[in-house]
């Protein structure tokens, strides 16, 4: 594994552009929601904790997932690479969007609505957000289309931010953050959230069930070559050792055993973040169903209300 990380530079395993990215999004959304800024109202709003907290981890788990050595190594064990997936999609989206207070999200979508309603209409719909992430995500893992974007190192960032977009619009109707804001009802969340772990499940049966290794990124030494020569120094080429094994002797499972792993992370990670969103669901209704203060309800009528008549 030493051998393995030492071939590729400090950029490569580390991803520094990425860190400067993240380090300017964490200052911005230090001053969006600073308590200088004012809501709607006028008034000055604090963030909370729990939201920063939300927001810190969103960006680790952003950076697991486009960056540091899980990106090289993730070109050589199919199952880092989903583990990828899961930080980038099903754990940092969420958490970026539970991080950002309702008054800013309220101002941006106001904003939004007035100077291009037809746009929101439609890009807020909520078809757009199940077919759009569950569209992409399936027709990555088809193994020609795969093979190529991780031969292609810009079109590879072209599709994974189009898969943070659509996931960013499919996880929006999922946790609802602005409940007055092309809301669905909270029985119709949850069938949201079930139809989501459906349309996901082709591609994890597709890649758990083959009865072979499908992606020649992982098999062939040729195209393995050619996808890590984008990780290595300029000039530089795979070691010969890892280019006649494909992984380099870094992966501890065969290409089949490998890939096989890979659909069964992603599936049980999928559902059990689906399955905690619908225990977030649950615990928002009950909320909206307790009575307010001052409301009566009728476990508050006496059981001898008519004799005081």
């Amino acid at each position: 594994m030493q051998e393995f990380f030492s071939t590729f530079t400090f950029r490569a395993l580390w991803t520094p552009e990425l860190i400067t990215i993240l380090a300017v999004i964490a200052l911005l959304y230090y001053w969006v929601t600073s308590v200088k800024k004012q809501a709607l109202d006028g008034t000055e709003k604090k963030v909370p904790l729990r939201q920063k907290i939300y927001f810190v981890l969103g960006l680790m788990a952003l950076y697991l997932g486009w960056g540091s050595p899980l990106y090289v190594a993730g070109h050589s064990i199919i199952t880092l690479h989903m583990t990828q997936m899961v930080f980038s999609y099903f754990a940092a989206v969420p958490l970026f969007i539970l991080s950002i207070p309702k008054w800013v999200l309220r101002q941006w979508i106001r904003t939004w609505k007035r100077k291009a309603l037809i746009t929101y209409r439609i890009i807020l719909n909520p078809i757009i957000g199940l077919i759009g992430f569950n569209a992409l995500f399936s027709f990555y893992h088809v193994p020609v289309v795969f093979d190529q974007i991780m031969q292609a190192p810009v079109l590879h960032s072209v599709y994974q931010a189009a898969l943070f977009a659509t996931a960013w619009l499919m996880w929006w109707h999922m946790l609802s953050p602005l409940p007055s804001e092309y809301q669905l009802p909270d029985l119709r969340r949850i069938v949201y959230i079930f139809a989501n772990g459906i349309l996901i499940t082709p591609a994890c049966a597709l890649i758990i069930f083959a009865g072979s290794p499908l992606y020649e990124t992982y098999t062939n030494p040729a195209v393995w070559s050619n996808v890590m020569a984008y990780c290595l120094p300029p000039g530089a080429a795979p070691p010969t050792d890892m280019m006649n094994s494909g992984s380099g002797g870094f992966s501890f499972l065969d290409p089949h055993s490998d890939q096989q792993l890979a659909g069964v992370v992603m599936k049980i990670s999928q559902e059990f973040v689906y399955v905690t969103t619908i225990g977030y669901v649950f615990k928002q209704w009950l909320v909206k169903e307790q009575p307010k203060e001052g409301e009566w309800t009728i476990s508050d009528i006496p059981a001898d209300a008519d004799r005081l008549k």
